[in-house]
């Protein structure tokens, strides 16, 4: 592990707004995937117990869609920063693989991927999906059908305490394409290092920000961009005058 003093370590937490630019609808927009199926019918263990057949069918659906979407230029700039020698680590919500295809290494998904499988008894048994989805029988090697990858409304977020651990070795933290009165950004952003600078980017910056929160009122794909090359042309993680006034 690199020092991180002479090799700053951004830490990103990514939510649906970076992804909705690639055209991946989010949760709470009218026209989202979400609006002609209620939560609690494609989304829970209850959903799960009761019409599996329904699940699996709706993630299908929202699989064709990630793998027709393309990583724009948010998703691009973080993974450039890392080819330039930055440490970069991404906490993402986003069940999607964008931040993967954009070329970044070091990404969590703390609500899982939807392009794999996992077994319905033991969550540590997963399987890649590269093309097709999950049928009624697909099954695990230890007999018991396969569900989706995602963590759904309900259930724990396995990789909660790997992401603290992560962002609490940040030496500045950028907050994109999620509000920061949604768990779980809203109490990870506590677990940055006092002396570690939060920025977020966002259209509705200005109302989103709280105390200690530098905001940027741009979406992912503008915002994360300029950031990045201000970053890169003076190779340090900083809040540019230009773009902050400080």
């Amino acid at each position: 592990m690199t020092n991180h003093h002479s090799n700053p370590h951004l830490v990103v937490l990514s939510g649906a707004g970076i992804s909705a630019e690639s055209g991946i609808q989010t949760f709470r927009a009218a026209d989202g995937l979400w609006a002609d199926h209620p939560i609690e019918e494609v989304a829970t263990p209850e959903a799960w117990a009761r019409d599996p057949e329904r699940v699996l069918r709706f993630y299908d659906a929202r699989r064709d869609q990630v793998r027709r979407a393309r990583p724009n230029a948010a998703h691009k700039a973080l993974a450039r920063l890392e080819a330039d020698g930055f440490r970069v680590s991404i906490v993402t919500q986003n069940i999607d693989d964008l931040h993967e295809r954009a070329g970044s290494r070091r990404v969590v998904h703390l609500h899982g991927e939807i392009l794999k499988a996992r077994s319905s008894v033991d969550a540590r048994m997963r399987y890649p999906l590269p093309r097709g989805g999950i049928a009624l029988g697909d099954v695990c090697d230890k007999g018991s059908q396969l569900r989706p990858d995602v963590v759904w409304f309900g259930e724990a977020v396995p990789r909660f305490e790997e992401a603290i651990e992560i962002v609490a070795e940040a030496d500045l933290l950028l907050v994109v394409g999620t509000s920061l009165a949604v768990m779980p950004a809203a109490s990870l952003i506590d677990e940055a290092p006092m002396a570690a600078p939060r920025v977020l980017v966002d259209p509705e910056a200005r109302d989103l920000t709280t105390a200690g929160v530098h905001g940027l009122a741009l979406p992912a794909g503008e915002g994360v961009p300029l950031l990045a090359r201000h970053w890169r042309r003076e190779g340090r993680l900083w809040l540019p005058e230009a773009v902050f006034g400080e």
